[in-house]
This record gives structure tokens, sequence and C-alpha cells, in this order.
């Protein structure tokens, strides 16, 4: 059984920072390649950044605004979210797979997923 637990959301004004954080129980947590999401009303869940033992990755959108880390010692991974924008409210979900050696971007590649958490940027 894998849980994954966010935290972090909020209000921000544009321009501010916000760090998301998520828990993972569910043995062995350096096995598992991570990856945040988002879903803003009416459009389709889309990738945000994944990290696995190897590399991180990010979507255009937000590369060089957000970064991804996670500490395998206390089976958690962040987001830290800069230079936030309007366009960048959504909830964020934290998701996990078991890592395979490739990179995976889309949500039907994660089984694992968390219950989401609300960030809301104000102009």
């Amino acid at each position: 059984q894998v849980t994954l637990t966010e935290s972090g959301g909020g209000l921000v004004q544009a321009g501010g920072s916000l760090r998301l954080s998520c828990t993972v129980s569910g043995p062995p947590f350096s096995n598992y390649a991570m990856g945040w999401f988002r879903q803003a009303p009416g459009k389709e869940r889309e990738f945000v950044a994944a990290i696995n033992p190897r590399s991180t990755h990010y979507a255009d959108s937000v590369k060089a605004r957000f970064s991804m880390s996670r500490d395998n010692a206390r089976n958690m991974v962040f987001l830290q979210m800069n230079t936030l924008k309007p366009e960048d409210t959504a909830v964020y979900y934290c998701a996990a797979r078991i890592w395979t050696g490739a990179v995976a971007t889309t949500p039907t590649e994660y089984p694992y997923w968390g219950q989401g958490t609300q960030v809301t940027v104000s102009s």
C-alpha cells in the first residue's frame, strides 16, 4: 500500500513563492520515481516536474521557476515554486511509480496519487 500526502498549498500574490511537500508511505521510497502534476478548473491534469534516482525533469512552463527535490531519508519530495504567476493556479498533485529507468510525464504512468493541494496565485 502506497499513500501520498501533500501539504504546503495556499494563496500567494503573483511573484511570490510556495513550497509544496509530499510524504510517501510504503516501502522502499528510493525505488520510486516521483512526479508533480497540476489541474486547473476545466483543464486536463498536466505534468509539472518529475524526479527519479538519476535526474529531474520539468515542464517548459515552469522550468527556471520551479525546483523539485527529494529526501529519501524522510520519504519526502518537495516542489519549490518561485516567481509564481496567476496561470500557476491549480490543484497540485504528488504522484509515484516504481522507477523503470524511463522518465514519465503523463498521468497514466503513475499508479499512486495524493489527494491534492490547492495553489492560488492572485494578480
